[in-house]
Order: C-alpha cells, then structure tokens, then sequence
C-alpha cells in the first residue's frame, strides 16, 4: 500500500455538509492500490461507552485520476456532530486505520484513540456551501453588447462601422446596443436560452468596455439606466436571468479619478486608490494600443489603460461595494461575473459576497479564474468560476489533439474532485468566449467536430454557456478577431448548426436533473479504437453518452432510446457509429455492450 498518496482534510472539499443534515466524506488513494474502503464513524462523546468503530460504512470509488482513486460516502449524525476515520485495505493484503494523527495498524487499541479521529465539530447550516438552485437550471448566452445587434442607431458612436462589414480590429465600433438584445429576446427564448452573461455595458473608453469610466452608469453607446432597467424587465418576463460583468480589478484611465491622478500627482485624493509606484504616472507605448513597457503604476497584463485598483484602501471597498448593491437592488440584476477575480484580495470577495447577499436572495456570483479555484470556492466568496480548467480538457482532446483520452479523462475528474458537489453543479463550463478563438474555428471549420465536442460538454455537470453567434456558425480567431458582429440575415446562418444548438439546449434542460446531480461513471475508454462511453445516474434515471472519437466505424448494442444522435446507423439488435458520431441514450437498466 502506497500510504503516502492517502489523503484526507476536514472541512473542505473532503469533508463538508452537502445538505442540512447530511455530510460528504470523501478519501484519496493511490490509483488500483486500495481495494476497500469504509468509514468508522460516531458521536464524539461516545466513543468508549457504544464502541462505534465497530460498525463500518463502506465507501464507494467514484472518480479516477491517472495518479489518485477518489472514495465517497454520504453520512448523518444523530446530534450533527461526527468523528471519523478510515479501515483502509489495499491489493497487498495491508489493512490500516487513518485518521487525523495518520495512518496505523488497524488495531483496537488505535480504534480507541478519540483523538485519533477526524472531526465535524458540529453541522452549522450558515456555513454550508449554499448555490442558488436556479442556477442548475440555466443555459446561459455570452453577449458582448457592442456586437449583437444595433437596435438603436441614434445612440452610435462617432466613426461606427457598417454591421459586419469588416473584421474587428482593436478600436472598431460597430453600433451593437441593449436595444438590439431587446429586440432579439425571443430569438434566445426559441434557442432555450434562459440565462443572459453580459460583457460589461458601464460607460468606458474602448468597445470592450472594461476600461471603466463611470460603474453607475450605463455606456451612452449602449443606451441609458431606462433601457437597461427595460432590458431586465423583458428577461424577467421570458424567465430569462441577468448577469453583469463586475470589473473590480481594474478601471479605466478616462475615468475621473485617474485623470485627477494625472493631473495632481501623489496630492490626488484618488492617489491611493491604485498601486502607483513612481509619480508623474508615466508608460512607454508598445505594439498595441493594450501593450506598454516601463509602466510606473500596476495594470492588468501589460494594458496601460487600465490601472489596478487598491481594494485594500477602503475608500475604493465602499465604493465598490455601493456599485455591486445599486445594480441588484435598482435594476433587480441576477448574478455578477467578476473580471479578474484571482487579482483581486480574499478579503475583498467575502466583503462583496456578503454585500451581494443582503441585496437579494439566491443571488449567483461567478469568479473569472482559469486555473484550480479552491480558495474562492469555500462557500463565502464565489458559488463557480468560469470553468476553463475543465473544459480546456476537452478542447485539447477533441479539438486540438493535444492530450490522450485517458489524459483528459484523468483532468476532467480532477477537476471534479477539486470542489464540493454543490459547487460542481453550477460550474459555468464555457468552449469559447470573448477571450478565446472561436470553436468553430478551434475546430478548423469542421461543424461535426463542433457538434461532438458541444454534446460532450452538454452532457457534464456544470452549467453550459453559448458564446453569441457559435449556433449559426460565426468563426474568429484570438481577440478582436473572435468578437464579429452577429449575423441576423438567415440565408447567410447555419440553420442546421441553429436547430442542432436547439435541440442540445432541450434535451440539457429536459433532463436537468440527473446531469446536475447526478453520479458520473466512465464505462468505456478506449484510446485503440477511440470510443468513449460514460453515464449520469439519478436514482432511476440514467443517461449514457457515447462517443465514437476514432476513425473507423464502431458498432454496439443497440439501445432502447436514442435521445440525440450524430452519423448513427441503427440495425435489427445493432448500433453503428461513424467517426465523429455520437448517442445520447436513456436505458432501461441492461447493459450496453460492444458487439
């Protein structure tokens, strides 16, 4: 037995209330080295006189990473108190207790050791990882406002561009306003769209918008208060939610306060309110409009024109804190995404989340982190980040051959195993976004592959988001290029691509349930042949995806229903997919098996 890849923390992703009253438990192993696993648990007080240790829990393997097994148990406490520990046997015939002092012979005098065990002290509901439950319910829809649609063209800005006359550069307008997501709120209705992700529409500079110039304002460009007040009131009406972009990190540097930076030096009153390092603020221009050197006071990246905020100063905490309150409580907003949250301190996020929680209940707050996000995830700043790390996985198996099967595989339960399974239902799982190259693109133009890939994601926990445009087929490469105007003529739309997205949206939302909180086991994955089959199971409900990755044909039992499919042929008893192909099956509880 590898002892040392044995692993457990209290209160954590390991050990945490998933409801009310009842706990998680969760151990790690080395990968095929622990053949058994059960949990010893009791009352901490009573210990020596029932002898509980006696009694043991078996514990279930539910994920695998390419180094580690993960076991899981759901437990109670009659007085929701609980101590625990570990009867561990592995391959070699070991049989070891572990618990909070390590691992020893399983013994009955270790048995008896109180402090031996792990403990949950008590079961404190205000300390357990809340999500709002409509957030397992969406699918959201990236909107970067400046290119969706030009609703109102008396609120242009000067120098607009004809829509979609040319590819966007840096500093391009294109006349996109709140007026033209109203004016299309049905389309996103009939697409299944539940859920809208803004990019930030506050006044600013550029046509991104995230050099903020004034947080409670909307961008005159983008139309005013009232339309966006409108604008939310339309979505409401439609069952559709509302988040906006937070850019807390950073603001702009035609914003008020830095110009009087600028102008006054380190006798500015807003001096402190950014992390200067040399006065007079100065940079050297590079590349780019977004690119400098030798630049005097913090930014984000390299970007001069959007110099760092100092949350720690409070002046700057009351002031953003007042904008995250206004926008809930005057325009009834939903959820916030935070740009740049991993730049921004711990000790700000809690402050915000409990701001955001006396302003409105179920509120949802998303984190913009592209790596592991544990320490925001503990249940008093964010409820999910954008899930970059999951689904970069999947793109770099499916898409860009970069990974192994058995890689990505190995990644995606990784991931999973890295946070609380409440938190894991509403991770917001993205493939593309105003960050990255397009799918469609990623995947050379090849719409089968995209199609496949989309499935895949669907069918995962976490929450989907469309980036705006990838149902019809828009295209783009790294930014600006991936932000195109949306096309609105439908002769020149995907309507295949459009039907298709509609009919994954459906089926995500009709069967919410069991690919929310559903058990995820990997039945079949076979880098030979290049077949992938997994399973989400809720009680009775089971779905099973199966994906044909390979280049030859594959052929399977044939199931009782196929839901959604791709390049299927269907026999008397048989099931052929084609490369790229996949099926999505509900099945009666018989085996599918390889023919």
């Amino acid at each position: 037995m590898n002892t040392t890849a044995i692993y457990h923390r209290p209160e954590s992703e390991f050990a945490y209330l998933y409801e009310k009253d009842k706990m998680h438990i969760r151990l790690r192993t080395a990968r095929q080295d622990v053949r058994h696993v059960q949990l010893l648990c009791g009352d901490p007080y009573t210990l020596y006189k029932e002898a509980w240790y006696q009694q043991r829990i078996e514990m279930q393997k539910i994920l695998s990473t390419d180094l580690h097994d993960y076991w899981q148990v759901s437990v109670g406490a009659e007085f929701r108190r609980l101590s625990y520990g570990f009867s561990i046997e592995s391959y070699d015939g070991l049989h070891v207790f572990y618990g909070d002092h390590g691992v020893y012979p399983f013994e009955q005098q270790y048995l008896e050791m109180n402090n031996n065990y792990f403990r949950m002290p008590y079961f404190q509901e205000a300390d357990r990882f809340k999500i709002p439950e409509w957030a397992k319910e969406t699918v959201w829809y990236q909107i970067f406002p400046e290119r969706f649609a030009n609703g109102d063209p008396s609120n242009d800005p000067e120098g607009v561009l004809p829509w979609g006359s040319k590819n966007p550069d840096r500093q391009d307008f294109f006349g996109g306003d709140l007026q033209g997501v109203i004016d299309h709120l049905d389309y996103l209705v009939d697409l299944g769209i539940n859920g809208i992700y803004f990019c930030p529409i506050f006044e600013a500079y550029s046509n991104h918008k995230y050099d903020t110039i004034d947080y409670l304002a909307i961008d005159p460009a983008f139309g005013d208060n009232d339309t966006f007040k409108r604008l939310v009131e339309e979505c409401h009406k439609r069952g559709i939610k509302v988040m906006l972009d937070a850019v807390f990190n950073h603001m702009g540097d035609t914003s008020h306060q830095w110009l009087d930076v600028i102008k006054n030096g380190k006798d500015s009153p807003f001096a402190d309110w950014f992390h200067i390092n040399e006065f007079p603020v100065n940079y050297k221009e590079g590349e780019n409009f977004e690119d400098a050197y030798d630049i005097t006071y913090d930014v984000f990246a390299f970007t001069p024109h959007m110099p760092k905020l100092n949350t720690e100063n409070p002046d700057v905490q009351d002031y953003l804190l007042k904008i995250a309150r206004y926008w809930i409580e005057e325009f009834d907003i939903d959820a916030w995404r935070l740009d740049v949250a991993n730049e921004v301190s711990h000790f700000f996020w809690k402050k915000f989340r409990q701001v955001c929680d006396e302003a409105k209940d179920d509120f949802y707050i998303l984190g913009e982190i592209w790596h592991s996000s544990q320490r925001w995830l503990q249940g008093d700043e964010f409820h999910a980040v954008m899930n970059y790390a999951f689904t970069d996985a999947i793109i770099e198996y499916f898409v860009k051959d970069e990974i192994s099967m058995t890689k990505m595989v190995s990644e995606l339960n990784n991931q999973l195993m890295l946070y609380r399974e409440q938190t894991n239902q509403v991770q917001f799982n993205i493939l593309d976004s105003h960050d990255t190259p397009r799918l469609l693109t990623l995947a050379r133009g090849d719409k089968d592959l995209m199609r496949q890939v989309m499935a895949f994601t669907y069918l995962q926990q976490g929450v989907p988001c469309l980036y705006y445009g990838d149902e019809i087929g828009l295209t783009g490469d790294m930014d600006p290029d991936c932000r195109k105007c949306m096309i609105w003529d439908e002769e020149k739309q995907d309507r295949d691509l459009l039907h298709f997205t509609q009919s994954l949206i459906k089926l995500r939302k009709d069967n919410q349930k069991v690919l929310s909180e559903g058990s995820l086991s990997w039945n079949w994955v076979s880098e030979e042949d290049g077949l992938i089959i997994f399973e989400r199971e809720l009680g009775a409900q089971r779905i099973i995806g199966i994906f044909n990755t390979g280049e030859d044909q594959l052929t399977l039992s044939r199931p009782d229903s196929i839901l959604m499919e791709q390049f299927v042929q269907l026999e008397d008893e048989t099931m052929i997919i084609d490369n790229k192909g996949f099926a999505i099956v509900k099945v009666n509880n018989e085996e599918l098996n390889e023919a």
